[in-house]
């Protein structure tokens, strides 16, 4: 089994950045310091294409955010500043979440250790989303007739509203979205279904709500499930607002995987979230996800 990374391009920051960009290094290294994913395991993730792009975005905000020349309130909106490796970075991060959704079809599971940006919409990126890799791989798997259906999972605390806005709608894909109520984005996109959360929902409201409408996503009939694992539910996360602990989000991981692995569907994941301080809470969240995985397919 393939899994995929992309932290040598690891962000150029300035001190005092909100973003914890060198989270990726350390689940790499802790994932494998652990035992949990082994060398030969792990695949450098390709750049996406321009093709691929363009897909799901428009060709007017790829060539002026890859040239360097949107403007000072897109970035903003974005909030990272431009740089050629930022360029480099999130087109890795996109060309990850293609060759994860491949090896899964492969192998029964996959990932990259990073992803979930699901914030960037057709033609506008935001909240460090620039392009939204989840919606290209979906649309990628789909044109190139390597399935007829895919489901995205998307457990993030902020809505993916971009994955709403640009695949809601095509009746080949279906978005489930279960965030929180009150939180980012406060204009929320719909979703083929949406679960808004209350603050401080725990491990067990969070669970039973899950448990609930994950069938629905399996009603659907995907071939390929993009699940999006984002740790922010926690409830030591700075943005989260939520309740749930350690214990919580494994669960919630073995029971999404546990569901693909019953009903027969591939599933490829993808890391969202994650800003506890120190950062070490949030990559011991992401190396959970990766040990239920590891426990639920025996990898």
């Amino acid at each position: 089994m393939k899994f995929f990374y992309s932290d040598t391009f690891n962000l150029p920051l300035p001190a005092g950045h909100r973003f914890p960009g060198a989270k990726y290094t350390m689940l790499r290294e802790r994932l494998l310091g652990d035992g949990v994913l082994r060398a030969e395991q792990l695949e450098r993730s390709e750049p996406a294409s321009t093709d691929d792009l363009l897909r799901a975005h428009d060709k007017d905000y790829l060539a002026r955010f890859e040239s360097g020349s949107l403007g000072r309130e897109a970035m903003r909106r974005i909030g990272f500043p431009w740089s050629r490796h930022l360029v480099r970075r999130v087109r890795a991060t996109v060309g990850g979440a293609i060759g994860a959704a491949r090896a899964a079809l492969n192998d029964g599971i996959s990932g990259q250790l990073a992803g979930g940006t699901h914030h960037a919409h057709r033609d506008f990126g935001s909240g460090y989303c620039v392009y939204n890799d989840q919606a290209v791989a979906a649309l990628r798997a789909l044109s190139s007739g390597w399935v007829q259906r895919v489901a995205i999972i998307d457990l993030d605390v902020h809505q993916g509203d971009g994955s709403a806005a640009i695949l809601t709608g095509n009746p080949d894909v279906f978005v489930f979205s279960m965030h929180g109520e009150k939180n980012f984005p406060f204009r929320k996109c719909t979703s083929d279904l949406d679960v808004a959360l209350p603050d401080a929902t725990d491990d067990a409201a969070y669970l039973d709500a899950l448990e609930e409408h994950l069938p629905s996503v399996f009603a659907f009939r995907p071939d390929l499930v993009l699940y999006q694992a984002g740790v922010d539910p926690l409830r030591e996360d700075r943005l989260g607002r939520l309740a749930l602990t350690y214990a919580g989000l494994k669960a919630r991981d073995e029971m999404v995987l546990r569901a693909c692995l019953l009903q027969g569907v591939p599933v490829s994941m993808a890391l969202g979230g994650g800003y506890c301080d120190p950062i070490g809470a949030s990559v011991e969240a992401y190396a959970n996800t990766y040990r239920a995985a590891k426990s639920v397919y025996r990898f």
